[in-house]
């Protein structure tokens, strides 16, 4: 598998994790830019996992090309030719050519999609050094290897810029987690601690910086029946197409030590803090997607759109964001800059787009990394005000009857939870109180762990749970 060769002179941006989500979000902003004739940025991507190779080598027999289908609630679809990757590095062991991409004088962005557990961070956001695969890319950095992780790549990236003189790069988060620029930073500094790289870590603090941002495009899996689909419709017959939902939003702090695509030209909202907008987006649309997965596989239903169209499980939803999400949002003194009534809304409208076709088992993986990032914040601010929690206690209630599905080997689907101990998961659905068992877990709850106001709305959420179950299977 060849390369697509880049015109090297043009500043660049590195994106690492060519997954469906980048191909349909940020990929698609940069072919906005291209389209309205501004061609001074490349965008170069590759993965640091092995498990795309037939996308890669797809994507690059067809010179990096593919289409992305959009498709807006009312039914309305569109077919667009994404040209805007000009160059896919191929999957190799060490990495060494994405390494070298990286720490180009031209690279002036190393954007990266990361999920929440591949940032390695515990409950409190503090670097979780008992990962196997971070303690063997730390004692790889210190023989002074290259790593596999992102803090191991980035490092040595970084470590090849500064021996270079490359000059600075800016860090671009660009995915779920909260804060996520300033916590990749913190978990990067403390990586370069543990590796014993002072001396990188001292430049680093002149020569990176990390924005904060927020992306939001709900991109399923790419079905199997979306290549013939395209073709169909087009002509092109495309191995690396991606469908996503037609709406789209990309919010940036501009913070950006070496330059940046203009942006702003094509829809990208740039502001000096992405607080409001991700706190809304993680505790409304995040959080209830999940609640949506968790209930519709319960209910027996595939598809998100479906659980959305169920009364009981649309109401969950609504209720969680209206009584426990937007009081701690808009709190007196505290005012959201977005209008979260209306947000809810448009969410809620977006989930059920049945032409999006998003599968529960997309939506409902990685919940012991979504708990603590989408919906324990809400829950430790309800337990501060006093307040009730019965709506957001809905959500850890439907996990943990879906997680006794997974203990007793009876969900639909192969469940994946990157952050899961799943000796620690099968003991709390085995343990005699699995309410209290779920609630008692620091990593999930931080300092709300055990708290007595959760646990007793957890258990009586549990048994809303368990008789929506029963009605449901009638």
């Amino acid at each position: 598998m060849n390369a697509i060769v880049p015109h090297l002179s043009r500043p660049t941006v590195l994106h690492l994790g060519l997954g469906s989500f980048h191909r349909a979000h940020q990929a698609a902003y940069q072919q906005r830019l291209i389209d309205a004739g501004d061609t001074q940025w490349e965008l170069v991507g590759a993965n640091l996992r092995s498990d795309m190779a037939q996308t890669l080598e797809a994507l690059a027999r067809q010179g990096g090309a593919y289409t992305l289908e959009t498709i807006a609630p009312g039914g309305s679809v569109r077919y667009q030719r994404i040209e805007a990757l000009r160059e896919v590095i191929p999957h190799a062991p060490g990495l060494a050519a994405v390494i070298a991409r990286g720490a180009s004088p031209c690279t002036r962005v190393i954007s990266l999609t990361v999920t929440e557990a591949g940032y390695y961070l515990d409950g409190s956001g503090v670097l979780d050094t008992g990962s196997p695969e971070l303690a063997a890319d730390i004692g790889r950095m210190r023989q002074g290897q290259a790593g596999e992780t992102i803090y191991g790549v980035l490092c040595a990236i970084l470590q090849l810029r500064r021996c270079a003189h490359a000059g600075p790069v800016t860090l671009l988060s660009c995915d779920n987690l909260r804060h996520n620029g300033d916590r990749l930073l913190a978990g990067l500094l403390a990586f370069m601690q543990l590796a014993q790289l002072q001396e990188l870590a001292e430049w680093a603090g002149h020569n990176i910086s990390c924005p904060n941002a927020m992306v939001d495009r709900i991109t399923p899996r790419p079905p199997p029946e979306l290549r013939e689909r395209v073709q169909a419709a087009t002509g092109w017959d495309d191995a690396a197409a991606v469908t996503a939902e037609s709406f789209s939003q990309w919010v940036i702090e501009d913070r950006f030590v070496a330059g940046r695509p203009p942006w702003e030209r094509v829809g990208v909202e740039m502001v000096s803090s992405v607080a409001p907008y991700e706190e809304a987006k993680i505790r409304i649309l995040n959080a209830s997607h999940s609640c949506i997965a968790w209930a519709g596989t319960l209910a027996g239903l595939r598809f998100i759109h479906e659980g959305s169209a169920v009364p009981a499980i649309r109401q969950m939803a609504w209720d969680y964001v209206t009584q426990d999400v937007i009081p701690c949002l808009a709190t007196p003194g505290k005012a959201s800059a977005l209008d979260l009534p209306a947000y809810r809304d448009t969410v809620l409208e977006r989930f059920g787009n049945p032409a999006i076709r998003d599968t529960n088992q997309r939506v409902a993986a990685d919940g012991f990394a979504k708990i603590p990032g989408f919906i324990a914040p809400t829950v430790r601010e309800r337990i501060a005000q006093g307040a009730s929690m019965d709506a957001v206690a809905m959500l850890p209630a439907l996990f943990l009857v879906f997680l006794q599905r997974w203990h007793h080997d009876t969900l639909p689907y192969a469940y994946q939870d990157q952050a899961m101990d799943s000796a620690v998961a099968h003991a709390i659905c085995a343990a005699a109180d699995p309410v209290a068992a779920l609630c008692a877990e620091v990593p999930l709850w931080g300092e709300a762990a055990g708290h007595p106001h959760l646990v007793e709305a957890v258990r009586r959420a549990t048994d809303r749970v368990h008789a929506f179950v029963q009605q449901a299977a009638r």
